[in-house]
């Protein structure tokens, strides 16, 4: 028999504990963001520990399918389950704090990559314990450079979605980089890259990330920069682990699961962050910009395939390229919003996906429609149509934003 609520409960750690201790069976929906796989990889590894059977699933639904036992929604508010939402802390944050409310010790490196995936630097967001425990289990060791998941740092730069440079989705033009700064690139000689090396590397990739761009380019690319290596861990680096749980988590959500819960996927997942991040700076290569009120707009050209890499891209945009607030990246079919809170950008994409469907003939969203889909949180959204005049769209967002 099922235990959800009809309503969405008020997921305080200690509630959320409450109800994980009490259950026979748990089922763990995580949205598709890397911040909600990782805290789906903090429960479930806690639940392993104490022999409570679990199911761990992302979903892009409104609801979580009805079954037995205790449901848990990580990362949004489900209307039939205990919800863990995006708020001022992590989500994983928030995950560990049940875990250790649990008397089990969360995994840290684990943690940490959803801090890192939800934008916050470790340490901050209430993730000071993970950090602490971190470093005396000697997990982590922070050092100059930039956070890419591989020891090839050509690959790293040029697939990373942390920072947005010219090399950007070109190993040779990144490789071309390291060897102007005299940086050996042969990925089986990692231990060569000294810390010489890797401060001149994130000298250029600031220089290159910021110039001409806006002062909030400072701030994203610092946060890429002085990463923790993760000897132990199954990447480079706490922030190279992020962003393969964020490309993960767009396109290949099951195998970030997977990821998250220990498995040996590494390969696979690195095979994913490249196409995604292939996608990424192929949509950004030659957008069509435009500046708003409160808004910046980059129309690109994706196809439906690509949908996935729209959230990433607004990311980017945000961060290095746009002056105001909000970012919107659109394509025929999709876009994807991102800002700081102030506005909500998933309510603003749901006002946009109505009008361009109320300028096909039809009064609203078909909420039965597959082809109609919109999720996200205040500071991050992505939407899916089936086509229609963008830029009704566009207009709809903006005056939603005000």
């Amino acid at each position: 028999m099922s235990t959800a609520a009809d309503q969405p409960t008020e997921a305080t750690p200690e509630r959320v504990a409450s109800a994980l201790a009490a259950a026979e069976f748990v089922r763990i929906y995580p949205r598709p963001t890397g911040d909600a796989l990782a805290a789906a990889g903090v429960l479930a590894r806690a639940l392993d520990a104490r022999g409570t059977p679990f199911q761990v699933r992302a979903t892009r639904a409104s609801a979580v399918p009805d079954g037995d036992g205790t449901a848990l929604a990580l990362g949004w508010t489900a209307p039939n389950a205990t919800g863990i939402e995006p708020g001022s802390r992590p989500v994983s944050v928030v995950a560990a704090a049940v875990v250790d409310t649990l008397g089990i010790e969360p995994d840290p490196i684990v943690g940490l990559a959803g801090v890192v995936a939800a934008g916050t630097v470790p340490g901050d967001g209430g993730s000071g314990s993970l950090l602490e425990e971190a470093e005396r289990r000697g997990v982590i060791d922070r050092r100059p450079g930039v956070a890419v998941p591989t020891a090839d740092l050509a690959d790293g730069l040029a697939h990373s979605t942390r920072i947005w440079t010219p090399y950007s989705g070109d190993v040779d033009a990144a490789s071309a980089l390291l060897a102007d700064l005299g940086i050996d690139t042969e990925a089986d000689r990692p231990d060569e890259v000294d810390d010489d090396d890797h401060r001149r590397l994130a000298s250029a990739v600031a220089l290159d990330a910021t110039a001409d761009a806006p002062d909030r380019a400072v701030s994203a690319v610092e946060r890429a920069l002085r990463p923790f290596e993760t000897p132990t861990g199954p990447f480079a680096t706490l922030g190279g682990y992020a962003d393969v749980l964020d490309a993960l988590a767009r396109e290949r959500p099951g195998l970030g699961v997977a990821l998250a819960l220990g498995a040996d996927v590494t390969d696979a997942a690195l095979a994913t962050w490249r196409d995604h991040a292939a996608s990424v700076h192929e949509a950004l290569a030659d957008p069509t910009t435009g500046r708003y009120d409160g808004a910046f707009v980059a129309r690109v050209e994706a196809p439906p395939a690509d949908a996935p890499a729209l959230a990433t891209a607004a990311r980017l945009v945000r961060g290095y390229a746009s002056p105001e607030p909000v970012a919107l990246v659109v394509s025929d079919d999709a876009a994807a919003a991102a800002g700081d809170g102030t506005a909500d950008v998933t309510a603003a994409l749901r006002a946009g996906v109505e009008a361009t469907t109320a300028s096909d003939g039809t009064d609203d969203i078909d909420n039965t429609d597959e082809s109609v889909d919109v999720i996200g949180d205040d500071r991050l959204g992505e939407a899916r149509f089936a086509g229609g005049d963008v830029q009704a769209f566009i207009g709809a967002f903006r005056e939603a934003l005000r």
